[in-house]
């Protein structure tokens, strides 16, 4: 069982910059992988971004490529997502999921941070 708990994100304008962040009841080091992923109102819940937690590989959806940083800190069992950049398009519930193997593959989901872009 893993608990995921975001922290961070509120409202910016167009250009600004959020950081949120989300922290896990376990060492993340034992999670295969974790994301980010958001939902707008009205849309399927979509990936933003992923870190491969053993090695560091990150993806990116093309969306938010070259604005969007995913990282992780072992020690603090935390992974963060730095915006840079944002846009209106951005706004959604953004939510964790952490991906582990237990003999099948499991997901856990925090329970989502809004992120407001408006002028």
């Amino acid at each position: 069982q893993v608990q995921l708990v975001e922290s961070g994100g509120g409202s910016v304008t167009p250009g600004g910059s959020l950081r949120i962040s989300c922290t896990a009841s376990r060492s993340i080091s034992s999670l295969y992988r974790m994301g980010w992923y958001r939902q707008a109102p009205g849309q399927q819940r979509s990936l933003v971004a992923t870190v491969t937690t053993s090695t560091g590989t990150t993806n990116y959806a093309d969306s938010v490529k070259g604005r969007f940083a995913i990282s992780r800190d072992n020690a603090k069992n935390t992974m963060s997502l730095e915006m840079n950049n944002l846009e209106s398009e951005d706004t959604a519930t953004y939510y964790c999921k952490a991906t582990i193997f237990n003999g099948r593959w499991i997901d856990y989901w925090g329970q989502g941070t809004q992120v407001t872009v408006s002028s």
